[in-house]
C-alpha cells in the first residue's frame, strides 16, 4: 500500500508520502457513522445510486476507501521514462458525437438542461504507475494530485477541481465548467459562461441543503485559471454549516459539475448513454483532518488501473449550444497532459 499527495493538500510545496496505519473498504455511506481524523478518503461515483435513489451500473471496486494516516513525510520525486500503449476507448469518436446529439435532443424536449458526457480510454502499462503519476504532475501541476496504490488497484489523480472544503463552519465549493486553449476564447465564450452559471446555481442549491439559512453566497464568478495545457473556468460558492461529512455527502453527492441538471435525471441518462462504469472517476477524494476541517477534490483527470492495465477518463458538459466537433476537441485537450499522442 502506498499513498502520495502533492503538497498543495497541506498548503505546502513538493510531495508527501503517508505512513499508513490501515486501509478500510466499504460499499455504502450507511456503513460509516464518522470518519476518523487524519485520513484520506475516496468516494466512488457509483454512490450516486445511493444518494439519489437510483439503480445504476455497479463497479467491481469498493465504493468507499478510507486510509488512516500515521504521518506524512516529505519526499523527492524520482522522474523516469514512462511507457503506456493506447488500446481502445469505450466510445468511438462517432459514438461520442452521437451521444452529444442525443443529449441535445433531450434538452430540446425539456428533459434536461445539461449533461456531462464522459469517455474511457484504455491503456497497457509498461512502467511502474508511480512513475506515471510523477510524469503526469510534471506535465500539468495541479492542486489536488494524489497516487494511491491499494495493492489490488491503483488511482492516479491530477484534479484541479475543489468539490468541498470545510474550515470550522465555513464550507466552500469551486465547480469547474469551461475549458479552452485560449484565455480570451474562454473569457468571451457565451456558451461556457452559461454552462458555468448553470452548475454554479446547482451548487448553490446543493450547499443550501446543508447550510444555515441565508448563508449561501457566490464569492467568485467565471474566474479563469491557467494550467500548462489548458485554461479552466470556475466559480466559488460558500455557506455555513455544522453538518458532519457523511451528512454533507448524502445531500450533495455526486458533484454537480460531473453530472448535469437536473442532477437525478442527468445521472439516470448518463448511465444509459455511457457503456463504461465510471468507478472512482467523477467521485471525490481528499484529506480529512477532522470533522470540521477537510478538503475533497472532484476526481476528474483521473486514471484507475490494476497490474499492467489502466483506464483514463475525460468528459465534457453538453448544453444546447454544444457543437459535437468542438466538444470532441475539448475532450482530447483534457487528455494531453496524460497522453500526448493522438487517440
Amino acid at each position: 500500500m502506498r499513498l502520495i499527495l502533492s503538497g498543495r493538500w497541506l498548503g505546502k510545496s513538493g510531495f508527501y508520502e503517508a505512513e499508513i496505519e490501515n486501509i478500510n473498504f466499504y460499499q455504502s455511506l450507511k456503513e460509516i457513522e464518522k470518519i476518523p481524523p487524519m485520513t484520506f478518503v475516496i468516494f466512488s461515483y457509483q454512490l450516486s445510486g445511493e444518494t439519489l435513489n437510483l439503480n445504476i451500473k455497479n463497479p467491481n471496486l469498493p465504493a468507499i476507501v478510507i486510509v488512516k494516516i500515521k504521518k506524512l513525510n516529505k519526499i523527492i520525486p524520482k522522474l523516469a521514462d514512462t511507457k503506456i500503449i493506447f488500446v481502445d476507448k469505450a466510445l468511438k469518436d462517432g459514438e461520442f458525437k452521437a451521444g452529444i446529439l442525443k443529449i441535445k435532443g433531450l434538452i430540446k424536449e425539456g428533459t434536461v438542461y445539461q449533461i456531462n458526457l464522459t469517455n474511457r480510454f484504455d491503456f497497457e502499462l509498461h512502467t511502474p504507475p508511480i512513475n506515471l503519476f510523477f510524469n503526469f504532475y510534471k506535465n500539468q501541476p495541479v492542486p489536488y494530485a494524489f497516487f494511491l496504490d491499494a495493492e489490488k488497484f491503483f488511482i492516479i489523480s491530477g484534479s484541479m477541481e475543489l468539490f468541498l472544503e470545510k474550515n470550522g463552519v465555513l464550507i466552500k465549493s469551486k465547480p469547474i465548467k469551461g475549458t479552452a486553449k485560449s484565455h480570451n476564447f474562454l473569457k468571451n465564450s457565451i456558451k461556457d459562461r452559461a454552462e458555468n452559471l448553470m452548475i454554479t446555481d446547482m451548487m448553490r442549491n446543493d450547499l443550501g441543503r446543508i447550510s444555515q439559512f441565508g448563508s449561501v453566497r457566490v464569492t467568485e464568478l467565471f474566474k479563469i485559471t491557467r494550467y500548462k495545457t489548458l485554461y479552466q473556468m470556475h466559480s466559488t460558492v460558500e455557506g455555513n454549516t455544522d453538518k458532519s461529512l457523511i451528512e454533507i455527502m448524502k445531500k450533495t453527492f455526486p458533484p454537480a459539475s460531473v453530472t448535469g441538471a437536473p442532477k437525478r435525471k442527468a445521472v439516470e441518462i448518463i448511465d444509459i448513454l455511457e457503456p463504461h462504469i465510471r468507478e472512482y472517476y467523477c467521485g471525490c477524494g481528499g484529506l480529512i483532518k477532522s470533522e470540521t476541517e477537510f478538503t475533497l477534490s472532484v476526481l476528474i483527470r483521473t486514471a484507475i488501473g490494476s497490474k499492467n492495465t489502466l483506464s483514463y477518463y475525460a468528459g465534457c458538459g453538453i448544453v444546447w449550444d454544444s457543437i459535437p466537433e468542438r466538444e470532441l476537441k475539448e475532450l482530447h485537450l483534457k487528455i494531453k497532459a496524460f497522453y500526448s499522442s493522438d487517440l
